[in-house]
């Protein structure tokens, strides 16, 4: 086990987005050396993937606070965004599930393009797999660098189950952590519950 000098996730309990709370391991290398590695990419954008709670808004939150730009959730996208975003180098879609008005879209891959400017686009599946009706849209969905999130591999789970221990003052020995590593399923989103049905066992008994 390397040293955990980075963490990942708190799992809405206390949401850290420095640099330094982000656990690296295998699952999550390549999306991170990504990000780190900016403006030196292939294509202008960016599509991290991968399974609720895996960590997309983390990284794009240290994206943002890195370098600099416009976070924009995609639920709450609108023609108005399109002419702030052109005051901004970067540009972050976060929670993107093909949620927004085609014409937006196009919109957005143009202003891109035409701006050289920089898009980093999170998702639960790569935006290339997703249906359009636009071709122009088809085709740029597929002109983009990507980078999936994959499922945790033992150190991640290990980091995860730790730091959110620690983060609610629960106090558990590295024995019983490996035990549960070894057992539990290999999921964001399972360890998210696991933790939150830990976290109230512990309230409820009071120890």
């Amino acid at each position: 086990m390397n040293e955990l000098n980075q963490l990942l996730l708190n799992f809405k309990h206390k949401q850290n987005f420095d640099n330094q709370d982000f656990f690296v391991s295998k699952s999550n290398f390549y999306a991170y050396e990504l990000i780190e590695s900016w403006p030196r990419w292939e294509k202008n954008i960016l599509n991290v993937y991968g399974e609720k709670n895996s960590g997309k808004t983390h990284l794009s939150n240290i994206f943002i606070k890195k370098y600099k730009g416009k976070k924009i959730d995609s639920k709450n996208f609108t023609d108005d965004d399109i002419k702030k975003l052109k005051l901004h180098e970067n540009i972050i879609l976060d929670q993107y599930n093909n949620n927004i008005e085609e014409r937006l879209l196009y919109a957005l891959f143009n202003l891109v393009d035409h701006s050289k400017k920089y898009l980093l686009i999170n998702s639960l599946i790569p935006i290339n797999e997703m249906a359009y009706k636009l071709s122009d849209i088809k085709s740029r969905a597929k002109n983009c660098l990507f980078a999936k999130i994959e499922n945790p591999d033992d150190e991640l789970i290990f980091a995860l189950i730790l730091k959110s221990f620690s983060d609610r003052q629960i106090k558990i020995d590295k024995k019983i952590i490996d035990f549960i590593t070894k057992r539990i399923d290999r999921s964001y989103s399972k360890i998210s519950d696991f933790i939150y049905k830990i976290d109230e066992f512990s309230l409820k008994k009071k120890k």
